[in-house]
């Protein structure tokens, strides 16, 4: 799709004056302009082709300290009217907040400062419906063609994502960027002993197109994981060591990162509330998150306020650096923005990571394995097992059983748990593999020991 980037900007910066204008101390508008393309194909066959596109313009007023956000899909001259009304309107409803406030204006950055990241890729965008189709009844032929037993999948898709956004603000921000990101995902179905069914996947993701990996491979991928699942079962409950590869590696970083966020610590509903400074992971622990990679998937040159982007280091070598913070969350806690706020379409506010990524260690994901003489080695986990405020963690797991540094038989129907504090804190491997193919991603890693509960 061909996005207007200074269109968009001339109509953000437009909708600012109007609402100042009318009275606001503050106003902040967000235009996002996007199309959606999926196509999923089962069997060969075309079972479902979307394609969508939005726009959408969001707003923050403020009133003194009463803030209030808006937004609108109608972007008539009369949709963008009743926006600036129903904003200020709403403002006057409601109940003022001492610590509500844009940042300070000498903090927003200036365009001339701006990376590029070189997020947009025109070939993605030009993938239509048809080659969409073609992309994932390929993938999905190499995972039929792979092996015989392979008779039947869930399907494949093949999508692509591609816009634009422009964030106006009074303060004196105004930036613009654009952003594609394609992904293709095959789901094999094989037929297991005693009628039961063993699913699998496998895919891949990158902003731009001739990043991703060759569809066939993926297709044949997906056979070879779903195929090693013939035969699962459960094992005694024990205490462990237990591997976990990067997917499921990427959950548990997932879950570290909404305990530093402002919003969590502030509400005082983390686990590492008042931890900075201190021990909370293995030293061979450092996480960082990273906006400014080069085609990363979470990369941005500007957070949701207007702050220049940076690298900030949350972990290192398993002591805790501090928190993710937007301005709000920092005034609340004394602190300073860490330029992790977030905007989406609607033009409220919050916090989030960019390219949250435990760093890589110096093995091979294959060397870690084979110096496992006994434990489990996840592939999937299930359920939400969470609690943020103590730390509790439990959850379902499948993956494959290691004996001698080798995977032995596939496993499924246990429960792996422990505090997350001391999860992180038993990290005793590290591999090189990290794929930075989403904005959260993790290396495969094993902790020491953790409870396994099974049965047979």
């Amino acid at each position: 799709m061909s996005v207007d980037l200074d269109r968009m900007l001339n109509l953000a910066s437009d909708l600012v004056a109007r609402a100042q204008k009318r009275g606001a101390d503050v106003a902040e508008c967000v235009i996002q302009d996007s199309a959606h393309l999926s196509a999923k194909v089962r069997l060969g066959e075309p079972e479902l082709v979307e394609e969508a596109s939005s726009r959408a313009a969001g707003m923050r007023v403020m009133l003194g300290q009463q803030v209030a956000v808006t937004y609108t899909s109608d972007l008539s001259p009369a949709g963008l009217e009743l926006l600036i009304s129903d904003a200020l309107e709403l403002a006057q409803l409601s109940q003022p907040d001492p610590f509500a406030g844009p940042p300070d204006p000498s903090l927003l950055s200036k365009s001339e400062q701006h990376a590029d990241l070189d997020l947009f890729d025109v070939s993605v965008d030009a993938v239509d419906a048809a080659e969409a189709v073609r992309r994932a009844t390929v993938a999905e032929r190499a995972a039929l063609d792979h092996d015989p037993r392979v008779k039947n999948t869930e399907g494949a898709t093949f999508t692509r994502v591609s816009g634009g956004s422009a964030l106006v603000t009074s303060g004196g921000f105004s930036g613009a960027s654009q952003g594609t990101y394609a992904s293709v995902v095959v789901n094999p179905v094989v037929d297991d002993e005693g009628g039961k069914k063993r699913s699998g996947y496998y895919w891949s993701a990158r902003r731009h197109l001739s990043m991703l990996e060759d569809d066939r491979a993926v297709g044949i991928e997906a056979a070879k994981r779903t195929l090693q699942k013939l035969g699962a079962r459960r094992v005694e409950s024990q205490e462990v060591p237990v591997i976990f590869d990067p997917d499921s590696a990427r959950a548990i970083v997932g879950l570290l990162a909404s305990c530093v966020n402002g919003g969590s610590i502030w509400r005082r509903s983390s686990y590492l509330l008042d931890r900075v400074g201190t021990r909370v992971a293995s030293d061979l622990l450092t996480l960082v998150d990273d906006p400014l990679i080069v085609r990363g998937p979470g990369s941005r040159a500007y957070d949701g306020e207007g702050l220049l982007s940076r690298r900030n280091v949350v972990v290192e070598n398993g002591i805790l650096q501090g928190y993710q913070l937007d301005s709000y969350s920092a005034r609340k806690l004394n602190l300073a923005s860490t330029s992790n706020a977030s905007r989406g379409s609607s033009g409220g506010v919050g916090i989030g990571s960019s390219n949250l990524h435990m760093q890589r260690g110096s093995t091979t994901a294959k060397d870690l394995l084979r110096d496992t003489k006994k434990g489990l080695y996840v592939t999937n986990m299930m359920g939400f097992g969470f609690n943020a405020v103590t730390g509790d963690f439990s959850r379902g797991a499948s993956g494959f059983w290691v004996e001698n540094g080798e995977l032995a038989f596939p496993v499924s129907e246990v429960t792996i748990s422990l505090n997350l504090d001391q999860l992180l804190q038993r990290i005793d491997a590290v591999a090189d593999d990290l794929d930075p193919k989403t904005s959260i991603a993790a290396p495969t890693f094993r902790v020491s020991s953790m409870t396994l509960a099974g049965g047979k």
